[in-house]
């Protein structure tokens, strides 16, 4: 459970930086961007998987650019479904996608999947 809710802290963390890069993203508070971070993290456990397979003739002829697609239809359908979340434009929710997507891959090699960070030593 902890880790549950420490990606979703990281994934709140990608949004709200990507809320200071990107000038068309914006919350109205702290309260939706943490409502905007739980429900990307349902979306991408339950719609994405079956973009992904519908879509994976495409992803396969585009060398897997079309992720990058589907991350923004992901991002645009969170901000479809949220009052306080909005999305200027399809370039913005690219923009924004990359990086969350940076920002949960970066954290969460850190963290292990029970929840707890990781830590790697190298000996020599």
């Amino acid at each position: 459970m902890l880790g549950f809710f420490l990606r979703t802290a990281i994934v709140a963390l990608g949004l709200w930086l990507s809320a200071q890069i990107f000038p068309g993203l914006r919350f109205d508070g702290p309260a939706s961007l943490i409502a905007a971070a739980l429900l990307l993290g349902i979306v991408n456990a339950v719609i994405r998987p079956i973009v992904v397979l519908l879509t994976l003739p495409v992803t396969l002829l585009t060398l897997g650019l079309f992720l990058l697609v589907i991350n923004a239809a992901m991002l645009g359908l969170v901000a479809l479904l949220l009052a306080g979340f909005e999305i200027s434009s399809f370039w913005t929710a690219v923009g924004a996608s990359i990086v969350v997507s940076v920002t949960s891959w970066a954290a969460s090699g850190m963290i292990g999947n029970n929840g707890r960070f990781d830590v790697m030593v190298i000996r020599k």
